[in-house]
Parts: C-alpha cells; sequence; structure tokens
C-alpha cells in the first residue's frame, strides 16, 4: 500500500526548490528538475548550477569533427548533480531517435547517449535542450525525508522556467511560482 501511494504522489516533472536555510554546499540556492521518482528512490538534474566547461568545451571533447553554430558554442553547460559528473544527462523537447532517451512526459525527455550532442550544436536537434554533467540522487526513502524535514519545497515543473529561465534567475523564478514569500517560512517542523 505504501508503494501505491508513493506512486500517487511521484514528484516527477516536478521542480525540488532548496529551502533558504539549506546551506549544503552544493544544494544551496538550487532548482532541481525530478526526472523519476519511484519507490527506487528519486533522480533529478539541478537547473542552476552552472559548470566551467561551455558547450565547445564539452563537444571538443566527445566529437572533434562536430560542427558548432555560433549561437550554441559559448551556451553553459550545467552540473546537474554529484552523482556520475563524468556523464552527460541532456534534457530537451521531445524528439525521437537517440540512442539513449527516456520520455519523462510527453513533451520533456531525457538523453545520456552523446550522438545528440552534434546536432545540438548545428541547431538540427530538438529546439529546447539543456546539458547538465551528473545528476542528483536519492535512494529509496530519502527524498520523502528530506521533505518531512523541509529542506525542499516542491512545485509542478513549467516548461518556460526549464528552458527560457537564465540559470542564475531560475531559483528566484521558481520561488516565485510558490506565491509565497520563502523568507517568512521557517525550517522547524510541526507538529500536530
Amino acid at each position: 500500500m505504501k508503494s501505491l501511494n508513493l506512486l500517487e504522489n511521484s514528484l516527477k516533472n516536478h521542480l525540488l526548490i532548496a529551502m533558504p536555510a539549506l546551506e549544503d554546499g552544493f544544494f544551496e540556492r538550487t532548482v532541481i528538475y525530478i526526472c523519476e521518482h519511484n519507490e527506487e528512490g528519486a533522480m533529478g538534474i539541478v537547473l542552476n548550477l552552472p559548470s566551467t566547461m561551455t558547450f565547445r568545451e564539452l563537444i571538443s571533447q566527445t566529437d572533434e569533427d562536430a560542427i558548432i553554430e555560433d549561437n550554441k558554442s559559448e551556451n553553459i553547460v550545467l552540473c546537474g548533480g554529484p552523482v556520475h559528473q563524468d556523464r552527460g544527462f541532456i534534457l530537451h523537447g521531445s524528439q525521437q531517435g537517440w540512442s539513449s532517451s527516456v520520455a519523462v512526459t510527453p513533451e520533456i525527455m531525457i538523453t545520456t547517449s552523446k550522438d545528440i550532442l552534434s546536432v545540438i550544436g548545428n541547431n538540427l536537434g530538438p529546439e529546447k535542450s539543456l546539458i547538465a554533467l551528473g545528476h542528483a540522487g536519492w535512494e529509496a526513502g530519502q527524498l520523502e525525508q528530506e521533505l518531512q524535514e523541509n529542506t525542499w519545497l516542491t512545485v509542478e515543473a513549467d516548461d518556460e522556467l526549464l528552458f527560457n529561465t537564465p540559470v542564475h534567475s531560475k531559483w528566484q523564478a521558481a520561488v516565485n511560482m510558490l506565491g509565497v514569500d520563502v523568507w517568512q517560512l521557517t525550517q522547524e517542523v510541526g507538529h500536530a
């Protein structure tokens, strides 16, 4: 019965918004897109933590012959989380045909194969995309525990925030989606 409850309350296609009091070095003021959440745990991509690498630098490591349009070369590569930081995760609008893709929703996919990078670079790939190295992950029950401890706020994902909001504005934009003043919220857990 407990797993059924989790499935009904899955945070897949939701944003985790770090509470202002979260002072963890990596997750402070982060917004995380949840790609998967089930009884085995959760997986997400940090949307607002830039890496030091540009798209041109990343693709030069994966495909020396790739053609990169000028409008893409300096795009930010995100630090998607502390897990598997040597692996790329491309969050993008729905477009079939890649070696390793999973549909998160009918409109959003995540691809882990490098074949998508060169077409993103020459503007033939998905119109909307984010490229991240690494991901955030939670074991079974861990995310639920963090939610009970008021570490995160949640809101349904928004296409505008995912793909069109500047990286450094995403946390505040996500907070604004909640419609509350997060600075007035407490980290303390209440008991009824």
